[in-house]
């Protein structure tokens, strides 16, 4: 196989990162990628259990873990298509006494699954910012053990952490709408092979967001932390990377071109920016690049998310960014 003739498959999720590679406005160079369009849950399961997709997005939690237990089975590319402040997307039933974060304490919090990445981002704010320890909780994981990312990770309930499994005849939609949870740490409704819920709670009056101001809290997190937390990567099949190294940076440039493209779509528009970045003002969000690639600038927030995942009893230590991502992108 020659570098102008590989081909490869490909997997991403819709959205403002990944239009411009859908839409064939950008190719990576040397190579035919195939790709599928698929809702994340989805997509992390297929790859973590059966490895389909020679390239694709992936879990950040999902991959330190992997490593972490010895799986070398792919390599990253500092590629970060999604971010967000995970711990604003926390619901509560209006009527379950919960004012503030620390009321959580002692309540039935459900989680669609309790190793993805934007749980261990919404504990690790809840526990730094606000004082709840994951312990403080009762929680309810709507994914059993084969239909999970940590089902194929070897997932176990870290020591002094109350889990459960929602039955299969319910689901976290059903069980806050019934009183059988009284919050749900993040909430997932789109139809995929994974995740089942499928109420609307945000229409539901009997919920509601456990932060009034969501943005407003955006902004106070943002100034007191400077992250910008990271949910997916990028990743390349390892010896598909060790056998064309020129694939993993190829890749990389597509990606960058991609999301220059997104980014002159909406220069005029602050919208983007004022959810992800949360700096006051136009002139001062036009500033803030809301998902920055590569590593160099994003030691922080990614040796965070390493030492929350430790902290969490995810992985037995925190994971370097030279464990994970491919050498020849350190110093991007």
């Amino acid at each position: 196989m020659t570098r102008a003739t590989l081909e490869l498959a490909g997997a991403l999720t819709s959205g403002p990162m990944t239009d411009a590679v859908f839409a064939g406005e950008v190719q990576a160079q040397g190579m035919t990628v195939v790709w599928t369009r698929l809702h994340p849950s989805e997509m992390f399961w297929r790859q973590l259990r059966f490895a389909e997709f020679d390239v694709s997005e992936m879990s950040m939690s999902s991959l330190l873990i992997s490593v972490d237990r010895g799986d070398d089975r792919w390599v990253a590319i500092p590629v970060f298509t999604t971010r967000e402040f995970f711990h604003t997307w926390t619901l509560v039933r209006s009527d379950a006494g919960v004012q503030s974060p620390a009321d959580l304490a002692g309540k039935r919090v459900g989680v669609p699954e309790y190793q993805q990445t934007a749980a261990v981002w919404a504990r690790g704010a809840l526990q730094h910012e606000f004082g709840l320890s994951p312990a403080d909780v009762e929680w309810y994981m709507e994914r059993p053990p084969g239909r999970s990312h940590g089902g194929a990770t070897g997932f176990a309930p870290p020591d002094g952490v109350k889990l459960s499994y929602l039955g299969a005849e319910t689901d976290i939609g059903t069980a806050m709408l019934s009183g059988e949870l009284d919050a749900t740490l993040l909430y997932l409704r789109e139809p995929n092979l994974v995740d089942r819920s499928r109420a609307d709670l945000e229409a539901d009056p009997r919920v509601r967001p456990l932060f009034a101001d969501r943005v407003g809290e955006g902004v106070r997190y943002y100034r007191s932390t400077g992250l910008l937390p990271v949910n997916h990567t990028v990743v390349v099949r390892r010896k598909l990377a060790e056998r064309h190294p020129w694939v993993v940076l190829n890749l990389f440039d597509m990606f960058v071109e991609a999301k220059r493209r997104f980014v002159e779509r909406v220069r005029e528009a602050v919208e983007p920016w004022s959810r992800l970045g949360a700096l006051d003002g136009a002139e001062d969000t036009m500033r803030v690049d809301p998902r920055p690639y590569g590593i160099v600038g994003q030691a922080g927030v990614l040796g965070t998310l390493a030492r929350y995942s430790y902290e969490q009893g995810l992985t037995s230590r925190p994971i370097g960014v030279e464990e994970v991502f491919a050498a020849c992108t350190l110093e991007l």
